[in-house]
C-alpha cells in the first residue's frame, strides 16, 4: 500500500504505464526460489526484451532513448503454490534527453501479434543463459525450444493505465506488491484451531474454490515465500534506475503532477471552510512530507475515501482515548452488548488506566494530521 503511493506521488510520471507479467516453466522456477541473483539476470533480460520492443513501436525515438519500469518478483501464485514469475510496471513509450528537460515518445498500439516475438526471443535468451550459467544440458534446452504454445513461456500486456488515471495507476501497483495472501480470505473451520479454510481469489483449474489446510502446513506454504534477507522487494530500470541520469528530470513529473492536484485540492477546501471570510495573513506553510513516510490514515483514506479519524455522525475530528494491549480486555470490549457497551468500555478503560496497560496521551502525529487538505494527498 505504501509502496503504491510512494510511486505515484514520487517516481512514476504522468504517462501511460502497460503492466508485463511474465511466467516460466516449472522446470526453471525452482532454480529462481534458490538463486536470488539468478532471478535478477532473468528479470534483466524480461525488461531488455520489452524495452526494444517498446523501441520499436517508437521509430521517432533517438538511439539514447530508453524506457522506465518498477519490476516486482512474486514467489507465489493464487492458490497458495509456489510459482515464480515477474510483474512489471512498464512506462508505455521511451524518453530521451531534450535540452535541459526530456522528451516522451508514446507508443501508439502494442497488438498481440507484436508480443509473440518477444516471448519467442526472450524464451531463446533464457534458455540459452541456463545452458550457459550450466543449469541446463543443450539436450534439455533443444527439446524445450520445441515445446508448443511458448513452451511454458507466457507474456500477458493487455492491462494498459491511461495518463491521467492516477488512481487507476495506484490500484495497479497495489496489485503488484500484493502480499501472497488476504487476510480477510482466511478462517479458522472449527472451533478447536486445528484447520484452517482459504477461499482463492479465482478459482483452480478442477473448479475448486477454497483450500482447507492444517495450520502447519499453511504455514510451510507460507515460509516457502518469505524472500532471502537483503533482498529489495520491487526494482527499478532504465529511466527510473538509481543511477540514471535521466530520473530526476523524469521523477520530478510525477512531482509536479502530485503538487497540482493538491494545490487544487487546498484551494478548493480553504474556500469551502472559509464561507466568504478573507483574512490578510498568508497560509501558513506546510512542512514537505518525507517520499517514503505515509501515515496510516492517510493510506486508508486512499484506499476506502474515507478519512478514519473523522466522526461519520457529526463530521468532527476524533481522538485517541487510549491505546489498549491487552488481549482480554481488546476480546471483552469487541463481544460486549451494544446496550451497555458505552458503559463497559469506560469501567475498562479505567481499569487499563489504572493498570497502566493503557496511554491516554494524543500522539504528536495525530494533531498533525491535515485534515482539511485530505485530498490533497491524491496524486
Amino acid at each position: 500500500m505504501e509502496i503504491a503511493a510512494h510511486l505515484v506521488d514520487h517516481v512514476i510520471p504522468p504517462v501511460p504505464v502497460r503492466q508485463w507479467v511474465l511466467s516460466l516453466p516449472k522446470r526453471l522456477r525452482g532454480f529462481l526460489h534458490r538463486d536470488p541473483a539468478l532471478a535478477g539476470r532473468v528479470l534483466r533480460i524480461f525488461l531488455e526484451e520489452v524495452e526494444r520492443a517498446l523501441r520499436r513501436q517508437c521509430p521517432d525515438a533517438g538511439a539514447k532513448a530508453r524506457a522506465g519500469a518498477v519490476a516486482f518478483p512474486h514467489r507465489f501464485g493464487s492458490s497458495l503454490h509456489a510459482n515464480y514469475h515477474f510483474h512489471a510496471g512498464v512506462i508505455d513509450g521511451l524518453y530521451e534527453a531534450e535540452g535541459e528537460g526530456v522528451r516522451f515518445h508514446e507508443v501508439a498500439e502494442l497488438s498481440e501479434e507484436a508480443l509473440l516475438p518477444v516471448q519467442e526471443r526472450m524464451r531463446r535468451r533464457v534458455l540459452k543463459a541456463f545452458v550457459r550459467w550450466g543449469l541446463l544440458e543443450a539436450d534439455a534446452r533443444d527439446e524445450m525450444l520445441g515445446w508448443q504454445h511458448g513452451g511454458g513461456f507466457s507474456l500477458d500486456a493487455s492491462v494498459r493505465i491511461a495518463a491521467d488515471d492516477r488512481d487507476g495507476l495506484e490500484r495497479l501497483l497495489r496489485y503488484c506488491a500484493r502480499p501472497p495472501l488476504a487476510a480477510g480470505h482466511l478462517q479458522w473451520v472449527d472451533a478447536r484451531h486445528e484447520q484452517l479454510r482459504y477461499h482463492l481469489p479465482k478459482p483452480m483449474a478442477d473448479g475448486c474454490a477454497e483450500l482447507i489446510l492444517p495450520a502447519l502446513e499453511l504455514l510451510e506454504r507460507l515460509s516457502a515465500f518469505i524472500p532471502p534477507p537483503r533482498i529489495h522487494r520491487h526494482r527499478y530500470f532504465g529511466v527510473l534506475a538509481p543511477n540514471a541520469p535521466l530520473r530526476p528530470a523524469v521523477t520530478a513529473l510525477a512531482y509536479e503532477q502530485a503538487e497540482a492536484g493538491s494545490g487544487r485540492a487546498t484551494s478548493s477546501s480553504a474556500c469551502n471552510g472559509a464561507e466568504g471570510a478573507t483574512s490578510d495573513q498568508p497560509p501558513p506553510e506546510e512542512k514537505p512530507r518525507r517520499p517514503a513516510a505515509y501515515l496510516w490514515a492517510m493510506l486508508l483514506a486512499r484506499i476506502y475515501e474515507l478519512f478514519p479519524l473523522v466522526c461519520p455522525r457529526c463530521g468532527g475530528e476524533m481522538e485517541i482515548i487510549a491505546f489498549i494491549t491487552e488481549a482480554p480486555t481488546v476480546r471483552a470490549i469487541l463481544t460486549c452488548p451494544s446496550a451497555s457497551r458505552a458503559k463497559r468500555r469506560r469501567s475498562l478503560l479505567a481499569a487499563g488506566r489504572r493498570s497502566g496497560k493503557c496511554s491516554t496521551k494524543r500522539p504528536n502525529w495525530i494533531r498533525s494530521i491535515p485534515y482539511r487538505s485530505m485530498n490533497s494527498t491524491r496524486a
